[in-house]
């Protein structure tokens, strides 16, 4: 059964077609025995790769490939690592669909650009982030504010080599949702020691970012 409608797909294959770049790669981690959404997310992820030449799927078991996984840094399912000539840290945790769509396909395309419409400000301040962070968006299916920060989070990983950004579905991860006390969405979590709720704009996003790597 298709996940998503033939309306969708027309306006997808089109988007692709002037906006993809380079080839991007969509690796997706499921298991065996299938966890709630896994079979749902592969079947997106296969459909995306059908809409466009630039975009491809694999799809790795997360206990069989456990080596892959530890790779890539994945550590839950279902999951999408979203590569493209080079490996931004870009991952999106959880089945994306509903308003989370947009997450995934704002994540190619900006994969596949290889770079960003972040202003000026906002890149030069990155230029300070010289040690590892680790950002983690949390979100849910029917949050319209979610996407948007998602897409900040990733477009920070891919200017910056030391940065890398998840986008949870806390619905799908209760037990992370409750380690972080998420309350609302979008809330953010940088390096497990800042975090912020609420669509911030990208400078103060990246800011939090550098405020994280100093406090690590």
């Amino acid at each position: 059964m298709s996940l998503l409608p033939d309306d969708k797909k027309e306006l997808l294959k089109q988007e692709f077609q002037t906006k993809l770049v380079d080839p991007v790669k969509l690796v997706m981690f499921t298991q065996e025995v299938e966890c709630s959404f896994c079979s749902d997310t592969r079947t997106l992820t296969q459909e995306m790769a059908e809409l466009s030449d630039k975009i491809t799927t694999e799809v790795y078991d997360f206990q069989k490939d456990a080596d892959k996984a530890k790779e890539l840094g994945i550590d839950k399912i279902p999951a999408i690592a979203v590569i493209g000539k080079k490996e931004y840290g870009v991952r999106i945790y959880g089945i994306p669909y509903g308003y989370e769509l947009k997450t995934l396909v704002d994540a190619v395309t900006n994969v596949s650009r290889g770079k960003t419409d972040l202003t000026d400000k906002t890149k030069e301040i990155l230029k300070d982030i010289k040690t590892p962070v680790h950002i983690q968006v949390f979100t849910t299916l029917t949050c319209p504010h979610c996407p948007a920060a998602a897409a900040i989070a990733h477009k920070l990983a891919i200017e910056n080599d030391n940065i890398r950004a998840d986008a949870v579905d806390g619905q799908e991860f209760p037990m992370l949702a409750q380690k972080y006390a998420v309350i609302g969405v979008p809330k953010i979590v940088l390096n497990e020691k800042v975090e912020f709720m609420g669509a911030f704009n990208e400078d103060l996003f990246a800011e939090h970012a550098v405020l994280a790597a100093y406090q690590t």
